[in-house]
């Protein structure tokens, strides 16, 4: 009996689609230097953009519980941080703070070849959130974030 084996690809939540929303914020954040953690709270407005008042639809459909999804993605956004400069489409700058990341001179030419709907419309909310939040220090950003996390989400909570 010949066994096939099937490969079922699955770009969901890999270190590719995650580089890649990290690719879309570092361009349109060029020429600021980004650490993890403003990246990670940069994805989750990214693909949850629809949360913020007055803020662009969503990315991603609203999923029960989202807001916890910030906490749980910083690994994989790593991963595809380590991805994305493993082909010099980002560089890392070593200071005091950590790591820092900026898209290099590759990232938009590279970027220049996505052309499907999605990742036009993830160029157009990166620009937003970037525009946006830019001017908020960390700080800042984290509280903002902490202060609605309970309620992006909630809307699947069932009332008693």
């Amino acid at each position: 009996m010949d066994s096939e084996i099937v490969y079922k690809p699955r770009p969901y939540n890999t270190p590719i689609e995650s580089g890649l929303r990290m690719l879309y914020l570092l361009v349109e954040a060029y020429p600021q230097l980004l650490n993890l953690q403003r990246l990670v709270y940069y994805d989750y407005l990214l693909v949850h953009s629809g949360d913020i008042p007055n803020g662009p639809q969503s990315l991603h459909p609203a999923t029960p519980f989202r807001g916890a999804e910030w906490i749980v993605r910083r690994k994989k956004l790593s991963d595809g941080l380590d991805l994305m400069f493993s082909k010099d489409l980002i560089s890392k700058t070593f200071n005091s703070t950590g790591i820092l990341y900026c898209a290099t001179d590759l990232t938009e030419y590279f970027l220049r070849y996505l052309s499907s709907d999605y990742s036009q419309s993830m160029r157009v909310i990166a620009n937003w959130v970037t525009k946006k939040f830019s001017s908020v220090d960390e700080e800042q950003l984290g509280s903002y974030i902490k202060q609605y996390i309970d309620d992006w989400g909630s809307e699947f909570k069932i009332l008693g």
